[in-house]
């Protein structure tokens, strides 16, 4: 998706103009529009025209509208989109409040206005527009001395960071200042893989190199990790493989990804993730179920106690029609958010955003066990008979 213009005014009011560029950007337009948001794009309209000897004829026209939106149609097979609504801005085709449907197309235009842009619309806007979002891979690729750290999307590849040090060669009998420089070179690649690659999203982190770098690269990087105690790495370390290529620099990444092992390993989906947090959240159910809730209510609840680790929601509660119901789920994502938990928006497309929506679409794998509010529901209920 590409982003052409954002005008946001402080209350967040304002709109955006915007470009899908692939069958995914539809569906992601699909999530950023809502009843009563106002969209702009050209259009094709059947206009009659009468000539002077009085014969009636009709022509299709191109033009642009405004529509005040009421329903919205997609079609996931297709990945198309039509939008129906009113006119709201004069133009000589289509009168003021008549009918029209737009189908939104990829590498067309369109501007979307509406009263009031959420936290988790302008997120789904940057994913969109950021092609780190869709890089599934990264890539480090050295030699002694010179690193790139790349992120691989389908169609570029991005170079995030480039670490150069200069590396004294080894002296006889005095190999320190060569093996500081090496240990100094070593720690600002592993700086730049936490500062630009994100694991969420990345499924596997090419090393490559020449020789044997890459190895010693990542012996001194996991020896470091369990030093430090550092999470990110030690969690996400069966990311990491290792390559051969000719040299560090970028052009060398080409041969990396054409190497066998690495084509097997990037077959996985990018569902991946999702799947395992739902997988998660059932072996909590069945193990501790005091730190497994599902159901608005029971979330909310955990999150009052500022209790919830890991939130799985869909998408599709952000599309639901009432205002004030669409509002109360973005307040819960923001509110965990506040709260240092991970927010996972599942896709209502894919098989575990359907097992989701099974689960009313929300729930919450929680940092430590609340049994009172299992407890206080009985003693209402109870109450109430």
């Amino acid at each position: 998706m590409k982003l052409v213009r954002k005008d946001l005014e402080k209350d967040n009011a304002g709109q955006v103009t915007l470009i899908p560029e692939e069958p995914e950007d539809m569906w992601h337009t699909y999530n950023l529009l809502q009843v009563g948001d106002s969209l702009r794009a050209s259009t094709i309209r059947k206009v009659q025209t009468e000539s002077s000897t009085g014969s009636v004829g009709s022509n299709r026209i191109r033009t642009t509208l405004t529509l005040c939106v009421e329903t919205i149609d997609f079609d996931s097979q297709a990945c198309q989109l039509r939008v129906k609504g009113t006119n709201i801005q004069e133009n000589e085709y289509v009168k003021m409040g008549a009918y029209h449907t737009i189908e939104l197309e990829p590498n067309r235009q369109f501007t979307l206005a509406k009263k009031q842009w959420d936290s988790v619309v302008l997120d789904r806007i940057e994913q969109a527009c950021d092609p780190a979002w869709s890089a599934d891979v990264a890539a480090v690729v050295m030699q002694e001395g010179l690193a790139h750290v790349c992120l691989v999307t389908p169609s570029m590849t991005l170079t995030r960071a480039k670490v150069e040090v200069n590396i004294p060669r080894k002296r006889k009998g005095n190999c320190s200042q060569h093996d500081r420089a090496l240990e100094r070179f070593y720690e600002q690649v592993v700086q730049a893989i936490q500062r630009h690659i994100n694991f969420e999203v990345v499924k596997c982190v090419l090393v490559a190199s020449p020789g044997f770098v890459r190895e010693q690269f990542c012996d001194y990087m996991f020896q470091q990790a369990v030093k430090t105690d550092n999470k990110l790495l030690l969690e996400n370390r069966s990311k990491f493989l290792q390559v051969h290529s000719s040299s560090g620099h970028k052009y060398a990444l080409k041969e990396a990804l054409c190497d066998p092992a690495v084509t097997s390993r990037l077959s996985d989906t990018k569902a991946a993730g999702e799947v395992k947090a739902l997988d998660d959240f059932y072996k909590m159910l069945q193990h501790e179920p005091d730190r497994a809730f599902y159901g608005l209510k029971h979330v909310e609840k955990a999150n009052e106690a500022m209790a919830i680790d890991t939130l799985l929601i869909s998408d599709e509660l952000f599309r639901h029609q009432d205002v004030a119901t669409r509002a109360r789920y973005v307040k819960l994502v923001d509110s965990v958010r506040e709260n240092m938990g991970t927010v996972r928006i599942f896709s209502s497309l894919h098989v575990s955003g359907e097992q989701l929506g099974q689960l009313t679409g929300v729930a919450a794998i929680l940092r430590f066990p609340v049994a009172e509010l299992s407890d206080q529901e009985d003693d209402s209920s109870s109450e109430e008979d």
